[in-house]
């Protein structure tokens, strides 16, 4: 039987150097794929695939079926977090996900006592998925981090700048903070739950973190984090978490230092001098555009041997730095599989 310890991924986390190194995709699990979109329409809708274990569970496997990644991340949705605390989200064919936005009057009045019984259904899919996973195989929990779940519960959609959320931080701090510390709790609770039922590891992902100034990042996104990974690591120590702070640049220095992640997620646009530094103190992931997964052929291969000549030499897990959009081939999936590990360097 394989140890968590001995997976290729949690090796990796624990700051060893692996050759070739592991491989995942966000998004690994997802439209691109036809079996998904066999699967997703014969739900009712988004988050009824969320939150039904038979369908959930076998979105997760599909991409682990078919490529045999090294890592499989829980499907399910950063909004199941405001989904639980009554926000009304539901998800608009061609639009995205819609809530109720909320006011600084009704900040006080979040109740997220039954938070853990309306996400029962996604702790079965984490305990079913750990079963039925091949053992070599880490199981990935995951969820938003408060700065990036706040900005759709207070715009009540996405918006290109978040500019409701950074107005409403400024116009009413108290509120504002409030909001933060309240999903910095139940965050963690959620992820101290799925790690209960079968996750290895877990990812922060903070989509929104670069829109943010420096002093905001440090206290809406950094701050939160720490906080959370500080209450894993009392509670449960010795599970790594990833943060993933998308677009943050050069904030990201200090990143793994100043929350204790174990891992720093890289999106394509941090420079390679910049992630080997980064990566100095432990284990990196990251970081190929995405784009080159629709692109293919030469594109495709340069974008992944970049990767691999820049971090290579390190602690490293081989990712995109975003998740791969439905436009991408398939078969560009199983190129770069071969081409991360060495199959093929035609």
């Amino acid at each position: 039987m394989t140890k968590a310890a001995d997976r290729k991924v949690m090796k990796v986390l624990a700051g060893e150097t692996v050759s070739p190194p592991p491989v995942w995709l966000m998004r690994q699990a997802g439209r691109y794929l036809p079996e998904y979109r066999k699967t997703r329409a014969t739900a009712k809708g988004f988050l009824d695939l969320c939150y039904t274990p038979d369908l959930a569970v076998e979105v997760t496997l599909q991409p682990i079926r078919r490529y045999g990644f090294d890592a499989a991340i829980l499907f399910s949705d950063i909004l199941v977090i405001p989904d639980a605390l009554d926000r009304n989200v539901h998800f608009v064919q061609g639009e995205g996900p819609k809530m109720d936005p909320i006011s600084p009057e009704a900040v006080s009045d979040l109740d997220a006592s039954g938070m853990h019984e309306h996400l029962a259904p996604v702790y079965e899919t984490v305990r079913r998925l750990r079963a039925e996973l091949p053992e070599e195989t880490t199981l990935l929990g995951f969820c938003g981090a408060p700065w990036t779940v706040a900005t759709y519960m207070i715009a009540g959609h996405g918006t290109p700048d978040q500019a409701p959320a950074r107005l409403f931080a400024m116009q009413h701090p108290e509120e504002f903070g409030m909001l933060i510390d309240h999903l910095t709790e139940i965050s963690a609770d959620y992820l101290i739950s799925q790690i209960d039922v079968g996750a290895d590891a877990v990812q922060i992902f903070d989509s929104w973190a670069g829109v943010l100034g420096e002093v905001e990042f440090a206290q809406y996104s950094v701050r939160p984090v720490r906080r959370m990974v500080e209450k894993i690591n009392r509670e449960r120590p010795g599970v790594p978490v990833i943060g993933f702070a998308k677009g943050a640049g050069a904030l990201l220095e200090t990143y793994r230092s100043d929350t204790g992640v174990n891992c720093v997620g890289l999106d394509w646009t941090v420079p390679g001098g910049l992630a080997r530094r980064i990566q100095k103190g432990g284990a990196v992931q990251g970081n190929m555009d995405p784009l080159r997964m629709v692109a293919g052929g030469r594109a495709l291969d340069e974008g992944v041997d970049r990767v691999i000549e820049t971090l290579g030499d390190g602690p490293l897990i081989f990712n995109l730095g975003h998740g791969i959009t439905p436009q991408a081939d398939p078969e560009n999936v199983t190129r770069l599989m071969n081409r991360v590990r060495g199959v093929s360097r035609s």
